[in-house]
């Protein structure tokens, strides 16, 4: 800060502030907003409840997504979550079709045999602290803790039998490692329920537990988008449908970032109030740099239907409120339980 040094604290991670605008997002959906309805998305239901891939950890990949069932048949065999996972960078117009969210956001499909998608989430952000006692004495050990919220349950546990149940439809793209992992803890299981951390099923609890309260003299709040990662990106289409393409996940990417603006609710006791308007810089060429005015939401929302009307034109892109409609495993549903893993 100002040239020097300073010791600090994270107050909000990247994971924490990617799920701030994803749950912006979400809830703009739920409530039946006419733009944000229109973005695809994949949408796992257990019996009386429903999540999105806006509301799961792992986006397409997650392993609510991947136990589940698709028009009677394991989502894995299905043809529409197969192109899903066959996407890449140099064609993610499956992805943009089916779960944007998981282009923007960040996704790996990490259990996979082979051709893992992996995605670096195009917008980041964090908070952090600058601790207001900046002597030797004050300063605290550098951890950084990390966590998984996954909102059907905390914890899953199973048994070695719904363990191979849930396998059976998956095995063929699972890697060898993976496969081997599932099978030794279902070997251990037997008829006592463990985790079903290995499908990636259930949460991961903070790490960090030494720190509890610090006063801080300054609190930012940042983040990124970052275009260059986007540019990585190719749909399919002309140079110029693939631009209007990156254009619209980029606008998406910003309407969710206008509406997790609006709400400062962190935490309890971590209540923040701003001190002056959010300041937005665009980096150009060559040390260049370029000050703009931060969007409202209604500036946003107007972004992002002019961005969805291009992509349509020019690159034949179908963002008309699509579902990929997958049916929950039960036997993931009864095994889950609200406490947290050990």
């Amino acid at each position: 800060m100002d040239g020097e040094p300073v010791e600090t604290v994270i107050i909000d991670s990247k994971q924490s502030q990617l799920n701030r605008v994803e749950q912006q997002l979400s809830l703009a959906i739920e409530t039946g907003d006419p733009l944000l309805s229109r973005v695809p998305r994949i949408r796992v239901s257990y019996d009386g409840a429903s999540y999105t891939d806006l509301d799961l950890p792992h986006r397409a990949f997650d392993g609510h997504i991947r136990a589940g069932n698709l028009n009677g048949q394991p989502v894995t065999d299905s043809p529409e979550y197969r192109a899903v996972r066959d996407a890449s960078p140099a064609n993610a117009r499956a992805l943009l079709e089916t779960s944007p969210a998981s282009l923007v956001f960040g996704s790996w499909d990490s259990t996979r045999r082979s051709h893992q998608g992996r995605y670096r989430s195009a917008l980041v952000g964090e908070i952090i602290g600058v601790l207001a006692d900046q002597s030797e004495n004050a300063r605290v050990s550098p951890k950084r803790g990390g966590a998984r919220v996954d909102p059907v349950a905390m914890s899953v546990q199973l048994t070695g039998k719904d363990f191979e149940a849930i396998l059976a439809g998956q095995e063929s793209e699972l890697s060898p490692k993976t496969v081997e992992e599932i099978r030794k803890t279902a070997a251990k299981a037997k008829n006592k329920p463990v985790s079903a951390s290995h499908l990636g099923l259930g949460g991961i609890p903070p790490s960090l537990d030494a720190l509890g309260v610090v006063a801080c003299r300054r609190i930012i709040r940042s983040h990124v988008l970052s275009f260059s990662a986007l540019r990585q990106l190719r749909f399919g289409a002309t140079a110029e449908g693939d631009v209007a393409c990156r254009a619209l996940l980029a606008a998406f990417a910003l309407n969710g970032l206008a509406r997790s603006d609006a709400e400062l609710s962190l935490r309890a006791n971590c209540d923040l109030v701003e001190l002056a308007p959010a300041t937005v810089t665009l980096d150009e060429r060559h040390g260049q740099h370029k000050e703009l005015a931060s969007l409202t939401i209604a500036e946003a929302d107007a972004l992002l239907e002019q961005a969805i009307d291009e992509a349509t034109q020019k690159a034949g892109v179908r963002w008309d409120g699509q579902v990929l409609e997958v049916v929950g495993n039960p036997i993931v549903l009864g095994g889950a339980v609200d406490e947290a893993e050990d």
